[in-house]
């Protein structure tokens, strides 16, 4: 492939590798987690305490979802490996099929899938893991250097055409936006695809502009640090592409 599309994290393990054409972020599409906690019991006035001894299904070890999840839970000083049980071992497209044959006390699911498995009756969304993370660019857009050298004006409109879709989002209500992308759902219904993405609109995970932040950046190593992904930093500039 000539442009990837994954979490900015992907960029560091690349460049981490040694590998010297190594890949370069050129535009953000999500600045928060898009992940939300479910749990089995309605539990009104959820807290992250309520976590404590129980069975949740987690994410992919290394990934983003678990790693913010995972670092939400320290800064309420609760330990991923002490005082939970949380089971990485289950394919990512299983999750919810795993929790709902009874597996787990709470899941760790994106949408639609967390608003299903509530309009199912299996479970009920208690947190937003992209609140709990805060701003990082969780989800862009990134090219190998060479690639970016020989294709400054296709990654220019390239990066124009994603604004254009940030702007289209910030810009329209969550129906007329659902509307619009409602063909590539074709299991979803245009209420449900509504409320998945007001849900989305309200913890502020689509970012006004493609650029992003050295804090965000640098908040999305500490949340790797903590994790025992990454030992040291990597400089900003170094995997930012510089448009000029």
């Amino acid at each position: 492939m000539d442009i990837a599309f994954c979490g900015s994290e992907a960029t560091i393990y690349v460049y981490n590798g040694g590998e010297k054409d190594y890949l370069k972020t050129f535009a953000q599409l999500t600045q928060k987690d898009g992940t939300f906690l479910v749990s089995r019991k309605k539990i009104d006035n959820f807290s992250l305490d309520d976590l404590r001894g129980a069975y949740v299904v987690g994410g992919r070890a290394g990934g983003m979802p678990e790693m913010t999840f995972e670092w939400a839970l320290r800064e309420a000083g609760i330990d991923p490996k002490k005082d939970l049980t949380i089971d990485t071992s289950i394919e990512f497209a299983a999750m919810g099929g795993a929790f709902i044959s009874g597996i787990g006390d709470y899941v760790t699911l994106f949408e639609p899938t967390a608003l299903e498995i509530e309009q199912q009756g299996y479970g009920y969304v208690v947190a937003s893991v992209g609140e709990l993370g805060g701003i990082v660019p969780y989800t862009s857009y990134s090219a190998r250097i060479s690639y970016l050298e020989k294709n400054k004006e296709l990654i220019e409109n390239f990066t124009k055409a994603i604004q254009k879709g940030l702007d289209f989002v910030h810009n329209n209500d969550s129906e007329t936006i659902a509307k619009s992308i409602l063909s590539f759902f074709p299991d979803t219904s245009l209420t449900d695809l509504t409320n998945v993405i007001e849900r989305y609109k309200k913890q502020d995970t689509w970012p006004t502009t493609t650029d992003f932040t050295k804090e965000s950046f640098d908040h999305l190593q500490t949340i790797m640090m903590a994790s025992g992904e990454l030992s040291s930093p990597v400089d900003y500039n170094k995997l930012m592409y510089n448009k000029d």
